[in-house]
């Protein structure tokens, strides 16, 4: 966004937000290093946002926001998912400059509106004021109060066997934007260790789809293998999370290094978030 686009501050919007409301997908890309350059090159692709990794990756609360800063002057919102559901946690990226927060555990209507409530000022919400870094990222001459609670997304992540059974209720809670699958965790709370084609796994994804088409919510999953993108959004998605950092680096040197007989996976798996 730049200072002319800021200067409107009534007709800007999220452009998640607004693809979203527009019926188009979007998709961001996972940022897992604590490399500032890669973040950089990154926002730069095309992706809607980038998906940085504070709950499974060591990027700090100081690298996140270098990370922030980086997106300045691209199309690309910096979205943050945060180690905890707690009003501290999503304070902090929020004061910092992020434009979305992700949640991780929500498994009930109390956890979704504790993370709804934090992510806006009072009376609607419960966030304390103290956003001095956010409107250097943001500099909303309209009033960063407000823009922030028309723009700042909500993202909760549905990954429990308990969250499925509240999913009504969850999606149904005021503030919410995204309802994202986390299907890993689903699964492993399904007692399938993490196994992905499973009638169990797939029973609780079409019913978790259902619950945010009727409550007008967005729905989200992993994209890991680009092909399924079609299917997925057949399926009533469009709120991706890309690959991982790692993973693009890992998949651009197989295509380089396989030709040449000298491709070497790397030790371990590349987890996908």
């Amino acid at each position: 966004m730049d200072y002319q686009e800021m200067n409107e501050p009534i007709t800007w919007e999220n452009p998640v937000m607004r693809s979203l409301r527009e019926g188009k997908a979007v998709i961001g890309a996972t940022i897992t290093t604590t490399s500032i350059e890669i973040a950089a090159q990154i926002a730069e692709m095309g992706f809607d946002f980038l998906w940085i990794e504070m709950e499974h990756s060591p990027i700090t609360l100081e690298t996140a926001r270098n990370i922030i800063l980086a997106t300045r002057g691209t199309k690309t919102m910096p979205f943050i998912r945060v180690p905890v559901n707690e009003l501290w946690t999503a304070k902090r990226v929020m004061d910092m400059g992020a434009l979305g927060v992700v949640f991780p555990f929500v498994n009930s209507a109390e956890t979704a509106k504790r993370a709804a409530d934090a992510c806006k000022y009072p009376p609607v919400g419960l966030r304390g004021s103290g956003a001095g870094l956010a409107t250097f990222r943001w500099p909303a001459p309209g009033g960063y109060y407000d823009f922030a609670d028309r723009n700042i997304m909500v993202i909760t992540n549905i990954e429990e066997v308990s969250a499925v059974e509240n999913i009504d209720a969850i999606a149904a809670t005021p503030g919410i934007d995204v309802l994202f699958i986390g299907t890993s965790d689903l699964s492993f709370s399904l007692g399938l260790r993490g196994k992905q084609d499973e009638p169990a796994l797939d029973e609780a994804i079409a019913k978790i789809v259902k619950a945010a088409k009727r409550a007008g919510k967005a729905v989200g999953r992993p994209l890991v293998d680009p092909s399924q993108y079609d299917q997925f959004v057949g399926q009533g998605f469009n709120f991706f999370q890309a690959q991982t950092d790692l993973n693009f680096l890992v998949k651009g040197a197989e295509q380089y290094l396989t030709p040449l007989s000298r491709w070497r996976p790397p030790v371990g798996p590349r987890p996908m978030y």
